[in-house]
């Protein structure tokens, strides 16, 4: 099992190597190594609430209609899907991932559901690494999601590593992430962030595949959700706070350098609810995914019922991701099935009904 690895055991000499490019691949893949661990042992998530909590959807007590006849299908990116669950990006890069990755892409094809890869940075830096992203060969049908960090548009990427990274993996679309206080708790050096939204705006307009704009878990805001509309993302992934907070895992992976900081930010962003429901404002015909802390299908019915055109995970599909591509599709089935369950007690047949919103209230004071 991946957690008896001990990845401080692991020795890079760099006297005894002249290719430093080859050494920081290797670090940056004993840090996703790191990533995964910490993810599975410790507490990494953010203590701030979602916000669901705040709201309830409405019983009704005398639901006309047939359990049976609940369709949660929908399209994306031109595909249809089962339900509107996506597969968010997890990992990449490391022997590790390459199991997880096939294990999540196996469970999303079973059930037709939308599947995305972790950063692929260290692939486009080291082809030896590009299988550990690809899945195509178990799951050929479903939509499939690159992902790469917009930052690196500000130090040397551009539309060809996109278009790389899209090839690499036979993607249907592309995410563009948005991790501005990950970055600087990781004290690297890529901190400009200055001028990057004309630079995804001229992804949005040339890559080959659609592009969707996406936080990690800070919340997106309405001033930057409509800076991505115009600059032509065709959907944004609000990832709120509520859920991984990566700035814990930041600091367990960089304990010792990034102790002055302590745990001030471990609960920073926007929760989930209040960024979809800002976004939503702003960017009212824009596709929305609701994620960040969503943790079952009851809560994946409210993001729907407040907006949201679909909803992702990823920590809670790590650890059955460590086991097998069986365990992830009862997972995510069992996520499904509560939401259909909701929508019937809430009396409401399909996504066009329970997105409306008239099934769900905000509690009262």
């Amino acid at each position: 099992m991946f957690l008896k690895i001990d990845i401080s055991q692991k020795d890079w000499n760099v006297q005894d190597r002249s290719d430093i490019t080859t050494l920081k691949e290797r670090s940056s893949t004993e840090d996703k190594d790191g990533h995964i661990r910490f993810c599975l042992e410790k507490d990494v998530e953010s203590s701030k609430s979602t916000g669901f909590e705040r709201y309830d959807l409405i019983n009704s007590s005398l639901p006309d209609m047939d359990y049976n006849d609940i369709d949660i299908s929908c399209r994306f990116m031109g595909k249809d899907i089962s339900a509107p669950f996506i597969v968010l990006p997890l990992t990449g890069g490391t022997e590790t991932a390459t199991e997880i990755n096939r294990n999540l892409a196996k469970a999303a094809q079973e059930l037709n559901v939308v599947m995305s890869v972790g950063s692929q940075r260290l692939g486009l830096e080291n082809p030896a690494l590009e299988a550990t992203y690809q899945v195509r060969d178990v799951a050929p049908d479903v939509p499939l999601l690159a992902n790469l960090g917009a930052i690196y548009l500000n130090y040397g990427y551009g539309l060809k590593e996109c278009e790389r990274a899209v090839q690499m993996i036979g993607a249907d679309g592309l995410f563009l992430y948005l991790n501005p206080m990950q970055k600087v708790f990781q004290g690297t050096r890529n901190l400009n962030f200055k001028g990057l939204s004309g630079k995804i705006a001229h992804i949005c307009g040339n890559l080959s595949v659609p592009v969707i704009v996406r936080e990690v878990g800070f919340g997106l805001s309405s001033d930057v959700a409509l800076q991505m509309k115009k600059a032509g993302a065709s959907m944004l992934d609000i990832s709120g706070a509520g859920g991984t907070s990566w700035v814990k895992v930041t600091r367990y992976l960089k304990e010792d350098s990034i102790k002055k900081f302590g745990s001030n930010f471990d609960d920073w962003g926007i929760p989930t609810v209040d960024s979809l429901i800002a976004v939503k404002e702003a960017v009212n015909d824009l596709p929305i995914i609701a994620s960040g802390g969503i943790r079952n299908g009851i809560e994946i019915a409210k993001a729907l019922a407040l907006g949201a055109s679909y909803a992702g995970m990823s920590l809670p599909l790590l650890s059955p991701a460590m086991e097998s591509s069986e365990i992830v599709k009862k997972t995510i089935d069992n996520f499904i099935k509560e939401v259909k369950m909701a929508m019937f007690c809430c009396g409401v047949s399909n996504l066009r009904a329970l997105r409306k919103g008239e099934c769900i209230r905000k509690k009262e004071l």
